[in-house]
């Protein structure tokens, strides 16, 4: 008999052999019905595949982000099934689950194209396979039989996968007529599959490389039910309504230029005071808790970046050192704001009682990403970070980290993210030599951080290997108003550079101690934060942060005057906005503002200017009436009071 721990800590005990759908029925009919998988002390595992010891299980349904992954990497397969049916001779590569959906990378041959026009067949294909309950059924085999079977059919891409496996660690995985290696899991058969969208083809080279052969990448989703396919195509045209970068043109936020160079964006006027609205937001809590403020160049000596390790991180695919009529002097675009402020804590001496010391800085680096790599704002080749290095002595570095939190918190409320988790990335237990500093500072730093995100009631996932070389992280994952998921803040624990740079303090027994580092950035970066933001209100930005707060509307020449005199006292009041004086119709004018997403329309005519009032439109919901222009000013601060709690 074994013992298996369900999730509610209960202890059930089942004979040698039993499978999670045994589990699974135990429960209920209904669970096992609706079973996709099971999770087996944290690994994901066929539903059928047979327990041969005691072990925590949990069953996954389609509810579980496990499940959802299962589910679709089976999807993938049955992609390729189809694929092999419609298109003979077809090579395939890999067909992993993604975030959602799935895609399969392949190789029509010479001549022939996969577009938009052939999804509808090939999607009738994969219902017409779904349909018949192929059962996938896993299988070991040896090295030498899986080489042997996939030159038999004259798959090379199936054949350089094998290369770097290891005999008696190879799978291969049936459905129907296809069979595909594959380490698994999968579903019990595909009649769970009921409703298949492709959505795009791209190109993608062959294990990542430019210089291998650029292959065929088919994306595509799958579900369960009809309706919930309808319902994320709905999702998906309005995310392309939020798209930041249509959005970004229409409300005139950002551009990029050809003559500029690629990646490398413009910020237009609105995008500008955008930016430094967030800049200064930002600013005045880390003034509050306790940073300094550093300004540091956009290059450094080659040597520094040397020193730090980010030359040999990013050197040779980055953009290339910067020689100057000095033979041999070389300098870098800053990849990093790290090192220039690990030489800034390096400029006096410092004692236990200084620490920490807290450097801020809204530094612009820079890295060239692939050109392929580029997308609007998310991904680019100069960005400015809300970058800060803590330095602090051992003992500080909890309380250090829930103060980093707690700035984290503020900003994800300030801008309506309430929807997070907060991934803690520990070192892998199994594999400690790939991590540099003691096992006795890494168990003080995770503690700490776990301890942290505790005692601030964060929803936390765990994630052992995760940790960067250097030290254990947190990083806030944030879904959007279309329930996607990005990562923003994130809070990192350092012991490589103040090894690497040196740095010191002058403990209490005068002994001379290495502080920690702590890395943090809230938003990430601010173009990142900027495109995900815009996504996620769609470009209506909270009233304290739009870029302009009202447009004045007269409705014709004869009331530009007393439209000047309530522009200029709305501004004296330090209200952000715009005198539409075109000569259009009102009309017209009211129509520009909302398409720019303006929150206020204050129209101005005859009966205003007579009675000293302004007549007042809100963007997305229509006339709130007329009143007087201190009544407007007075309601509109309470309104951003309210927003920011006060602190605006």
């Amino acid at each position: 008999m074994i013992d298996i721990t369900l999730p509610d800590g209960s202890v059930r005990q089942f004979v040698d052999g039993t499978t999670g759908y045994d589990v699974a029925a135990s429960i209920s009919e209904g669970l096992a019905r609706n079973a996709l998988g099971v999770r087996v002390n944290g690994e994901v595992r066929d539903l059928h595949r047979p327990l041969d010891q005691s072990a925590r299980l949990e069953i996954l349904t389609w509810n579980d982000q496990d499940g959802k992954a299962t589910f679709w990497h089976s999807s993938a397969h049955l992609l390729a099934e189809a694929l092999e049916a419609l298109y003979p001779g077809v090579k395939l590569g890999i067909g992993p689950s993604i975030e959602n959906g799935f895609y399969y990378d392949i190789d029509l041959g010479e001549g022939r194209t996969i577009s938009s026009e052939d999804f509808p067949e090939i999607e009738k294909k994969i219902l017409e396979l779904a349909k018949k309950k192929s059962p996938y059924e896993r299988r070991e085999v040896s090295k030498a039989d899986a080489i042997a079977y996939f030159t038999e059919k004259a798959d090379p891409y199936k054949l350089d996968l094998l290369e770097r496996l290891d005999d008696g660690t190879i799978t291969f995985y049936t459905q129907g007529d296809f069979t595909d290696l594959c380490r698994g899991p999968h579903i019990p058969d595909t009649s769970p599959i009921k409703a298949v969208k492709l959505l795009n083809v791209a190109g993608a080279y062959w294990r990542g490389d430019e210089k291998n052969k650029q292959l065929t990448r088919v994306y595509g989703i799958t579900f369960p039910k009809a309706k919930e396919l309808t319902e994320y195509l709905e999702r998906l045209e309005e995310a392309k309504r939020r798209d930041h970068r249509k959005l970004g043109k229409e409300l005139e936020l950002f551009a990029f230029s050809d003559k500029v160079g690629a990646g490398l964006p413009l910020w237009l006027p609105k995008g500008t005071m955008l930016r430094e609205k967030l800049e200064q937001f930002l600013r005045r809590a880390q003034i509050k808790a306790g940073y300094q403020p550093v300004v540091t160049p956009h290059i450094g000596a080659k040597e520094l970046y040397v020193t730090s390790g980010h030359y040999e991180k990013y050197g040779a695919d980055s953009f290339q050192p910067i020689k100057t009529p000095n033979p041999g002097e070389e300098f870098f675009l800053k990849p990093m704001n790290c090192p220039h402020h690990c030489e800034i804590y390096k400029t006096k001496p410092r004692s236990y009682r200084d620490l920490p010391v807290r450097f801020a800085e809204f530094g612009t680096v820079y890295r060239y990403e692939q050109s392929g790599e580029l997308h609007g704002l998310t991904r680019v080749r100069g960005f400015t970070q809300d970058d800060a290095h803590i330095f602090c002595r051992p003992d500080q570095v909890k309380e250090e980290f829930v103060k980093v939190i707690d700035i984290v918190l503020y900003v994800l409320k300030a801008l309506d993210f309430p929807d997070f988790t907060a991934q803690i990335s520990l070192r892998d237990p199994e594999n400690k030599a790939k991590y540099i500093g003691s096992d006795e500072n890494w168990e003080k730093a995770e503690r700490a951080i776990i301890e942290a995100a505790s005692e601030k009631g964060l929803t936390t996932v765990t994630e052992l290997g995760e940790a960067a070389f250097y030290g254990p992280k947190l990083d806030f994952m944030v879904r959007d108003a279309l329930g996607r998921k990005w990562q923003l803040g994130t809070i990192q624990v350092d012991y490589n550079l103040p090894e690497r740079f040196d740095l010191e303090y002058v403990a209490s027994d005068n002994s001379r101690q290495r502080p920690v580092m702590i890395h943090r950035a809230p938003f990430g970066s601010l173009e990142r934060f900027v495109a995900v933001l815009i996504e996620h209100c769609g470009g209506n930005f909270p009233l304290w942060l739009s870029p302009e707060q009202f447009a004045v509307l007269p409705i014709s020449e004869k009331y530009q005057d007393y439209a000047q005199q309530v522009y200029d006292r709305l501004i004296q009041a330090d209200l952000r906005g715009n005198l539409d004086s075109r000569d259009e119709k009102i009309g017209r004018k009211i129509r520009d503002a909302e398409i720019s997403k303006v929150p206020y329309m204050l129209i101005v005519g005859e009966k205003e200017q007579e009675n000293g009032i302004i007549s007042v439109r809100k963007h997305g919901e229509g006339d709130l009436g007329s009143m007087p222009i201190d009544a407007f000013i007075k309601s509109f601060q309470a309104q951003i009071a309210e927003m920011m709690d006060g602190k605006a």
